[in-house]
């Protein structure tokens, strides 16, 4: 089915229009009429195309014919445009038509209108379709040309009647001649290399007189003495021999073929000299039939055999093969050039020499296939390794020896490897004391195990190092060890530092966050001050003892735990239990194996251990020299109480050692003057109290030191605990610390 005609009416009147399409309806002519009256309206219409037709009226109220006609050619020069009007005079009609109209209708001649349009419609036809070829002649021209320049191969034709030549834009770029160039059979000679000059000359001479095709070489010279490699192939444009002789034909730039040519040559003989001096042999055959194509010199080093040897008889180095090796060898190459085999490399055998000597062969070979895919020539290397044989069997014998000597070593040092290993086992920790080793031992019983432990005592006693050691002598102890104190991490931050969390899980959560758990995976995590856990903290916690596993905060998808957990506490947690801040379920969770620290108090005989051990760290830090210790300093670090335990100790240590002037090592005795509720306080720690007289004390310190918690007159100092420790104590107890402060 024909689409409508598509027309574009300019006509401010719509009878007008009405009239014009019922007229051509009536000559079956179906279109579709869509009409404007204003510049602008007639501007946005041909702007947006799909037209077929233009009719317009010449004279409108605020648009004139003439100059619709000439937006429309701008716009869309291909689209006809007849005037129908009734004021058109013949001076005006002759000027539209003049400018571009394709004809015009008086519509007081509307009868003229249908054959109008269908001229009108024929003639566009035709210059579309000629608009068509035109294109398609460009296009194939620009093919031709750029086909031209990329095969580099320009065309020519030859008049030999006339002389003339016609060349290719190609053929101009070849000979570096301009396009506004005359091309001559003289050109030609010129632009040949003078050593070609009398063979091209011959070559177009005999192409002419004998009507026959030509196809040959040679070489350009250019101004710039440069030398070019052009083919040249033509022949007669017609057989009959009456008419005018023409030729036709093609000239291809070949210099970088030749060039390549030339490397190639030049490669095959670096080749060829590498091939002569290689150490290895070298050997090309052929295989139907079976010849030696090159073989290298190093063959008759290796063989032991003349060259000749060989090319007499190809079969020659199997025969050499020693009869042990022979049929194997012979299999794999057979299996090899029949083009089943996977391949050729790292072939070894034996070889016998004329004089009887043995030689040690390795072999290596790549396959070549004929056009069908036929296997037809072999490209070996044999490389004599006989010396490396040797070398290995060396080795072999050295390295029995060495394994020998090794277990005997080894067996050797068994037992001093194992005291080795129960002397450094506890290096950090010093001390011989009876309750020290107790501790120790049990220590060394729990810690191959993957059991939970729970380590109490006073603050300062050393239990982060009780629990470092036993990661140390387990299982894990090649994975990591994570610490973690309970008691510094807000009671709001800490759900996330131990398990984790998603992105967008609370506020400020900005992206997914890998827990405590998660970075200890395959080791041991650590859990100091485990009594100020948050009751929320403590079930997500004895789920991950039940269970083995967690979620992330804001997650749902459970993650598989495999950490050992050793938790630490210097509070009293069945008191915390009874006092219900502490889960009495996770306590037995977490209580699997007990062991309580000891506090200096109780294990004064390793004080002068403890503090000749720090005073040599800290010298050696700060670069002193300190010789001895004063008796009577002695004696007074082994009267004190020590309520801050080992922690306090290796403060005063520090201190002292930075104010210490000489060799002989002393500490200042208001350092240690003992209060008198001090006794009490260190025979009482604060962690073994009831909760209500944990606060009471708590408070009463508070109030002694007027608000202050940290500092040496602060609250933390005369408890004998951490400040972070007391900060957190004094938020779980809901303890007022700012009523205590002084104006």
């Amino acid at each position: 089915m024909t689409p409508p005609l598509r027309i574009l009416s300019l006509e401010d009147d719509p009878k007008d229009a009405e009239l014009i399409q019922e007229l051509l309806e009536a000559e079956k002519i179906v279109c579709e009429v869509k009409r404007v009256e204003s510049e602008a309206e007639f501007v946005a219409a041909i702007k947006e195309g799909n037209i077929d037709l233009i009719l317009a009226d010449y004279t409108l109220p605020s648009f004139d014919g003439i100059s619709a006609l000439k937006r429309a050619l701008g716009c869309c020069p291909d689209v006809p445009f007849i005037f129908v009007s009734g004021t058109l005079g013949e001076e005006v009609a002759i000027e539209a038509l003049k400018i571009g109209a394709t004809d015009y209708v008086l519509k007081t001649r509307l009868s003229r209108l249908v054959p109008s349009v269908h001229r009108a419609l024929r003639e566009a036809r035709g210059r579309a379709e000629r608009k068509r070829a035109e294109d398609a002649l460009r296009r194939s021209e620009a093919y031709l040309v750029e086909a031209q320049r990329l095969s580099r191969t320009g065309s020519f034709g030859w008049d030999v009647s006339s002389g003339e030549l016609y060349w290719s834009e190609e053929t101009f770029r070849i000979f570096e001649c301009e396009p506004a160039t005359k091309p001559t059979v003289e050109l030609v000679i010129d632009r040949t290399h003078p050593g070609d000059r009398v063979r091209v000359r011959q070559l177009i001479d005999g192409a002419s007189a004998e009507r026959k095709d030509f196809d040959f070489e040679h070489r350009l010279q250019m101004r710039d003495k440069t030398v070019k490699y052009i083919r040249v192939v033509g022949r007669p444009s017609t057989v009959d021999e009456s008419a005018p002789l023409q030729f036709v034909g093609a000239v291809t730039d070949i210099t970088e073929r030749k060039r390549a040519d030339e490397a190639l040559r030049e490669s095959e003989e670096r080749f060829r000299t590498m091939a002569d001096t290689l150490p290895e042999a070298i050997w090309i055959p052929a295989l139907n039939p079976e010849t030696i194509l090159y073989v290298s010199p190093s063959f008759e080093r290796i063989w032991g055999r003349p060259l000749a040897d060989l090319h007499r008889n190809p079969c020659f180095w199997a025969e050499a093969i020693h009869p042990e090796d022979r049929d194997r060898i012979a299999g794999i190459f057979g299996h090899w050039i029949s083009g089943e085999g996977d391949g050729y490399q790292n072939v070894e055998y034996r070889i016998t020499q004329p004089n009887g000597a043995i030689r040690w062969i390795h072999e290596r070979g790549v396959l070549s296939l004929d056009e069908q895919g036929r296997p037809h020539r072999v490209s070996g290397i044999w490389e004599d390794i006989t010396d490396r044989k040797r070398a290995q069997c060396d080795l072999q014998e050295a390295l029995y020896e060495i394994k020998k000597l090794k277990d005997r070593l080894y067996e050797e040092n068994i037992a001093l490897k194992e005291e080795i290993d129960k002397t450094s086992m506890f290096e950090e920790i010093v001390g011989e004391s009876p309750a020290l080793q107790a501790v120790l031992a049990r220590v060394a019983k729990v810690a191959p195990t993957d059991s939970t432990v729970l380590v109490t005592g006073e603050t300062g006693t050393g239990k982060e190092l009780i629990a470092r050691a036993i990661h140390k002598r387990s299982r894990r102890a090649e994975r990591a060890f994570v610490s973690v104190n309970c008691a510094v991490v807000p009671p709001s931050l800490i759900a996330s530092e131990l398990f984790g969390h998603e992105k967008g899980a609370f506020t400020g959560a900005m992206q997914r966050r890998l827990g405590r758990f998660e970075l200890a995976e395959g080791g041991t995590i650590f859990l100091d001050e485990i009594g100020e856990l948050p009751p929320e903290t403590q079930i997500a916690l004895l789920r991950v003892l039940q269970e083995r596993e967690f979620e992330r905060l804001g997650g749902a998808k459970a993650i598989r735990a495999n950490v050992r957990v050793i938790a630490a506490t210097n509070r009293d947690l069945r008191d915390a239990i009874d006092a219900g801040t502490f889960r009495r379920d996770l306590y037995y969770r977490l209580n699997v194996f007990p062991i309580e620290m000891p506090s200096l108090r109780e294990r004064k005989e390793d004080i002068p251990l403890l503090v000749e051990y720090f005073i040599d760290r800290y010298a050696t830090k700060m670069g002193k020299k300190i010789l001895g210790i004063n008796r009577a300093t002695l004696e007074r670090l082994k009267s004190y109480t020590w309520p801050g335990n080992i922690r306090e100790l290796q403060n005063v240590i520090e201190r002292s050692t930075i104010v210490c002037e000489t060799e002989n090592f002393t500490v200042d005795e208001s350092w240690l003057l003992q209060k008198p509720d001090e006794s009490d306080q260190a025979s009482r720690p604060l962690f073994r109290m009831p909760v209500s007289e944990e606060k009471k004390t708590i408070e009463a310190a508070l109030a002694d030191a007027q608000g202050r918690i940290s500092g040496p007159s602060g609250a933390a100092a005369k408890l004998g605990i951490p400040a972070s420790t007391l900060d957190s104590k004094i938020r779980a107890l809901g303890i007022n610390k700012y009523r205590f402060k002084t104006v």
